[in-house]
């Protein structure tokens, strides 16, 4: 079964941290504190192949699933990535099937699909179906072109999720990136893609980027949400530590 495969049908939310530079430290304490699956962002954050393996195997022991954020469905950085040990990939700003398609058939060898067998970790094993299995595959939405699409997305055979990106699904609809779940449309939108891919039997995930959105999105029936970088949860320990120095 794959990393997220008993989320479709749990009835609570799993919670997720999100690291964007090379730290040892966060991802631990995302786990020490509770948190289910920790994030590597390969898009927007600060850390290369040789970064992901190496926290991916500080994890190896550690009870916490690992994600990790690729830019596109290239098949090579997909195969790193697995290779390295990561329990599932997220591929963003996806916006037809066949770039779906793609990003599926990267974890799978042929004749199913393109990638090609090289496991760096002895935990790994040599069975290349036992590697299939255990990987989960989420497809991005974060532009009004994929929402436009969703219904074809969700339908590609492989899927384990859809994963929304609340920010660019914004900017794509005339809206600034922040506050996104104030925006009657926006929200609108976040919602159809929950129903529809819930329709679909996927599991739906959401960038929440604090506590309180992502309540919010836990009561819409979202079943993956990530709560914080690893920057925002130490700024938020830092505030309150000097808050409770100083008196203020």
């Amino acid at each position: 079964m794959s990393a997220f495969g008993a989320v479709r049908s749990a009835t609570t939310p799993i919670w997720g941290g999100w690291i964007t530079g090379p730290t040892l430290i966060g991802p631990q304490e995302f786990a020490r504190a509770g948190y289910d699956y920790v994030g590597f962002d390969a898009q927007h954050g600060y850390l290369d192949d040789a970064d992901i393996a190496g926290l991916l195997r500080c994890l190896e022991h550690v009870r916490i699933t690992t994600v990790v954020r690729l830019p596109n469905a290239d098949a090579a950085p997909i195969g790193r990535v697995l290779d390295a040990g990561a329990d599932a990939v997220l591929i963003a700003m996806i916006e037809s099937a066949e770039q779906a398609a793609a990003a599926v058939a990267a974890t799978r060898y042929p004749p199913r699909g393109v990638r090609s067998f090289g496991p760096l970790r002895a935990a790994l094993g040599p069975d290349p179906a036992a590697h299939e299995a255990r990987v989960s595959v989420f497809a991005m939405i974060e532009t009004a072109a994929a929402v436009d699409r969703l219904a074809e997305i969700c339908a590609v055979d492989g899927l384990t999720g859809i994963y929304v990106g609340p920010a660019d699904l914004a900017i794509s609809m005339g809206h600034p990136p922040v506050g996104t779940a104030r925006h009657p449309d926006v929200l609108n939108a976040i919602v159809r893609i929950h129903r529809v891919a819930a329709q679909a039997g996927l599991v739906t995930g959401i960038h929440a980027n604090d506590g309180e959105t992502g309540h919010a999105m836990a009561q819409l029936g979202f079943q993956m949400i990530t709560l914080a970088a690893e920057s925002q949860a130490l700024r938020r320990g830092a505030i309150e530590h000097l808050r409770e120095a100083t008196g203020q």
